[in-house]
């Protein structure tokens, strides 16, 4: 009975991990996030904190764009991530081979759109300052407003992928060999209103040959 007993105590934060970090079997990807506090990134500690195994934006209004940077850089990569946007209003998104801006809470690359008007979407950030390639809009059929959603972004060389909940909104190849192939990842609070974003299972894999 006592056997039993102890047996149980480790089995079930071994299933509560399991189920937490279920990505983990995943061959190739490690975590970008440790479910506990923002190391390994920087950002407005007013805006951003980690809060149960998850990275939450939330912000009553502000004036300016704010996002939460990688300290690492990253080129050729597969990039998992669930999102959810309170009640889906407001405006979000995923930087990635992205650079900062001088002096400014700005950022300048490619973004993984988030929000009304825009879920799914390849905007380019601070820099052509314009929608790439706008998401189709019938794979909203299969977005959960509101609730969690899964992102994939995949960049190798021009060649840039997105996905939403395993539905393809973008296949994109740059024209312009003069874009930064390499750079930080970010996750934005939109200027404008309150919004609350939530960021959770942040991880990734090399396809650096």
């Amino acid at each position: 009975m006592l056997n039993r007993f102890y047996r149980s105590l480790v089995l079930v934060p071994l299933i509560i991990l399991s189920s937490t970090y279920a990505w983990s079997d995943e061959p190739g990807f490690r975590p970008l996030f440790n479910g506990k506090d923002l190391a390994g990134w920087d950002g407005d500690l007013k805006l951003w904190k980690a809060v149960d195994n998850t990275i939450v934006g939330d912000s009553a209004g502000i004036q300016h764009n704010q996002f939460l940077v990688s300290k690492e850089e990253f080129s050729d990569f597969e990039l998992k991530l669930e999102f959810r946007l309170k009640d889906g209003v407001g405006n979000s998104g995923v930087q990635f081979r992205t650079k900062r801006i001088p002096n400014s809470t700005e950022v300048s690359g490619y973004q993984a759109d988030i929000g009304e008007n825009y879920w799914g979407c390849l905007y380019d950030e601070s820099r052509r300052n314009k929608i790439l390639v706008k998401a189709p809009g019938d794979f909203e059929k299969s977005l959960k407003k509101g609730d969690w959603n899964e992102y994939t972004i995949q960049a190798k060389g021009d060649h840039i992928v997105l996905k939403v909940n395993g539905v393809t909104t973008v296949d994109y190849k740059e024209p312009d060999a003069e874009i930064a192939r390499k750079g930080i990842i970010a996750l934005q609070v939109h200027s404008g209103g309150p919004l609350k974003v939530e960021f959770r299972n942040i991880r990734i894999k090399s396809l650096a040959e």
